[in-house]
């Protein structure tokens, strides 16, 4: 709140980082607003960025998070510990973006789509993108009783842990197995 913005040291930092340790696991959460310095030290060092398929659906065919605008040297998230889960941003979402979504997945309606988690899982696994991350809310289809955080709040956040009542199962292990080592993931 009572922070400032001050210029940090980026290439010397991650020369040295680099120096001293090697190759640098990092990876670079390029969310938000991101300036041309931010994306130059991304690329110089050629730290993988972020995309998040619920970001990808605002009608924009050239929408950076849209599967389609990917390079290679990234990290997708259908979403992160920071958004609802799949299932909750779907009951949340405007008709304008599950109406291009549906029509981005070759549905003629958003009523077709049955488990949208697993079609977000499915989009990222079959992405280009060096990695992919799917939190076990969403492989569960949970709504937003298992969101994780909620960074616009200072309470309840980090409840969420996975209990014997959520269904893992055999053939949920089986699903997600095929759908792994279908897309080499």
């Amino acid at each position: 709140m009572n922070g400032e913005w001050i210029e940090a040291p980026g290439v010397e930092f991650f020369e040295t980082l680099g120096d001293r340790l090697g190759e640098l696991p990092v990876l670079a959460e390029d969310l938000g607003i991101i300036t041309p310095e931010v994306e130059a030290l991304r690329d110089r060092f050629a730290f993988p960025g972020m995309k998040i398929l619920m970001f990808a659906f605002g009608n924009d065919p050239s929408n950076p998070y849209l599967p389609h605008q990917y390079v290679r040297n990234c990290a997708v998230y259908p979403g992160t510990h920071d958004n609802d889960t799949v299932v909750g941003w779907w009951q949340r979402a405007s008709a304008e973006e599950k109406q291009f979504l549906a029509r981005y997945f070759g549905y003629e309606s958003p009523e077709q789509i049955t488990e949208i988690n697993w079609l977000l899982l499915r989009a990222a696994y079959a992405s280009v993108a060096d990695l992919a991350v799917v939190q076990l809310q969403d492989v569960l289809g949970l709504d937003n009783s298992g969101r994780m955080n909620d960074p616009s709040t200072n309470a309840g956040n980090w409840r969420w842990r996975y209990t014997d009542s959520a269904v893992l199962s055999e053939a949920l292990a089986e699903r997600l197995r095929g759908v792994t080592q279908l897309y080499s993931r």
